[in-house]
């Protein structure tokens, strides 16, 4: 959900779309520096967010942050950058941001995955006192980006230590990598290298988007639910799994031209709320 107007009016929308859970930005997606949360600001999302009993409200970070780059002066804007991102959650009371691990710009995947690893020690380090987790997403491995295999982010995680940190699984990001998904069969067995790889408890979120690009395609493309390579009938397991219907999902399909509440938002829920064994 948009805050433009204030992070307050992305619940006020989450209202009026339907939804019970919502995911936001608290700064501006694709910029580097964003002015302070108001005091008010932060009182009045908390307000809305008790008047229309939407729980949780989770972060996504800014696009620009990658905790695996080579370059010094963006590797330390990044780190900067989270850091505010977690402070920015704190303040309002989310629990978790969600976070791509990063890209190891060429540096290979060892490399990228212990940079990253550093990365989000020095995070935490510089936020000891809050209590706000990162989701690391699974990717689709486009370009140099890790978290595209299951063991990349397992890896993350032992070497960080496993506190402040969770999982936030993406449909499409997963059949891009290459994990299919599509038929029971084949979503048991993804599921099942989940939980043996990184561990079912990490689950804090998914996020439910089909692909504009086929199996493996590795290329980062959302679409609408059943429109895409995913199908109707995969969201169905994913929704009525026993793990996966435990933690918020949110979508991340495309909005149109709406400026403010999406109707093509609405329609995406009532077909995923009719797939939901009752």
């Amino acid at each position: 959900m948009s805050i433009a107007g204030g992070v307050d009016k992305a619940v006020e929308r989450g209202q009026r779309t339907g939804c019970e859970v919502i995911q936001i930005f608290t700064r501006g997606n694709m910029q580097w520096r964003s002015r302070p949360l108001r005091a008010e600001e932060i009182v009045a999302f908390k307000a809305r967010r008790t008047e229309t009993g939407i729980a949780p409200v989770f972060a996504h970070d800014s696009y620009l942050i990658n905790l695996g780059a080579t370059n010094p002066v963006t590797l330390r804007m990044s780190i900067d950058g989270m850091v505010d991102e977690v402070q920015r959650a704190d303040a309002l009371g989310l629990p978790f941001v969600v976070s791509h691990p990063g890209a190891h710009m060429g540096a290979g995947e060892d490399a990228g995955l212990r940079r990253i690893a550093d990365s989000l020690k020095e995070v935490f380090r510089q936020t000891k006192n809050s209590p706000v987790k990162i989701a690391l997403e699974t990717t689709a491995g486009q370009g140099t980006n890790l978290g595209y295999r299951f063991e990349h982010l397992a890896d993350i995680i032992a070497r960080v230590g496993p506190e402040r940190l969770a999982v936030c699984v993406d449909t499409c990001h997963l059949l891009a990598a290459g994990y299919d998904i599509r038929e029971p069969k084949s979503f048991a067995a993804v599921a099942k290298e989940f939980g043996r790889v990184i561990g079912w408890k990490f689950l804090a979120a998914v996020h439910l988007n089909d692909s504009k690009t086929p199996l493996g395609s590795r290329v980062d493309r959302h679409e609408h639910i059943g429109k895409g390579h995913i199908g109707k009938e995969a969201f169905r397991l994913v929704l009525n799994h026993p793990h996966f219907s435990r933690v918020p999902g949110v979508l991340e399909t495309p909005k149109g031209d709406f400026e403010d509440v999406s109707p093509l938002d609405k329609d995406n829920l009532r077909l995923l709320r009719s797939l939901v064994k009752r």
